[in-house]
């Protein structure tokens, strides 16, 4: 039996300068990188080594550019984002949706959707990021990846007030905390990608990966499923 762990957080941790609505401020689009052309090379042969090439993969806090590599041939690519015209404006994406996490973490997917979930240079804004993960693994295949990319930049007064008072470290340290806290995942891997640091942004990833028994994440299912996916005492598991 997984043991849990006390839950370190408080509400403060989670104060943003600009408590604001987040479609306003992102209402605008910024059909920009986040990270510099290095950085965003050095993701993508990341993303190149650990994402199944045939595989379903959700692209959450997504914008106009995925990182993905150009040559892969995945099933589908699903973007969540904010900004439709970001969204619109990445040509990796199969599928759009918007939705605001921090309004609603449940994400509006099927459970055992995804071979893999990616949370690129994003993951310092949201608000309950333990309940976003959290259902990140229902919707994950077991044994799925989940990689969660940051840099040093952000918009500050979108950020979190734990991320804003963090270093680099500590940043790996806390995202490698938010999956332990959902004790739904395992192998939990940080590794520094910046590709040449001093002279390019510097780059960071945290990988997971999903743990085979869904009960825990799982939320409540029909007793017969479309899909062939088992279903036992109401809760749908991956087969």
């Amino acid at each position: 039996m997984t043991k849990e762990r006390t839950n370190p957080f408080r509400t403060a941790h989670f104060h943003r300068v600009d408590e604001g609505e987040d479609e306003a401020f992102y209402g605008m689009p910024r059909l920009v990188t986040h990270i510099d052309d290095q950085a965003c090379a050095s993701l993508t042969r990341y993303f190149e080594r650990l994402l199944p090439r045939s595989g379903n993969i959700l692209d959450l806090m997504s914008s106009c550019v995925s990182h993905l590599p150009t040559d892969a041939t995945y099933r589908s690519v699903v973007g969540l984002g904010m900004n439709r015209e970001e969204l619109e404006a990445n040509p990796q994406l199969t599928h759009r949706v918007i939705h605001n996490l921090n309004h609603e973490p449940v994400l509006p997917f099927e459970d055992c959707t995804f071979d893999a979930c990616l949370i690129t240079v994003s993951v310092q804004y949201l608000t309950q990021p333990i309940a976003v993960f959290t259902d990140v693994a229902r919707v994950l295949r077991p044994g799925a990846p989940c990689a969660v990319s940051f840099s040093n930049r952000m918009f500050p007064s979108k950020a979190v007030a734990v991320w804003r008072s963090l270093g680099d470290a500590d940043h790996s340290l806390l995202v490698g905390l938010y999956f332990e806290m959902t004790n739904l995942f395992d192998t939990i891997k940080s590794e520094d990608l910046s590709p040449a640091p001093g002279r390019s942004d510097p780059l960071y990833v945290v990988t997971a990966f999903n743990t085979a028994d869904q009960a825990g994440a799982a939320s409540a299912a029909p007793d017969v499923s479309d899909d062939g996916d088992a279903v036992e005492n109401g809760v749908r598991r991956c087969q």
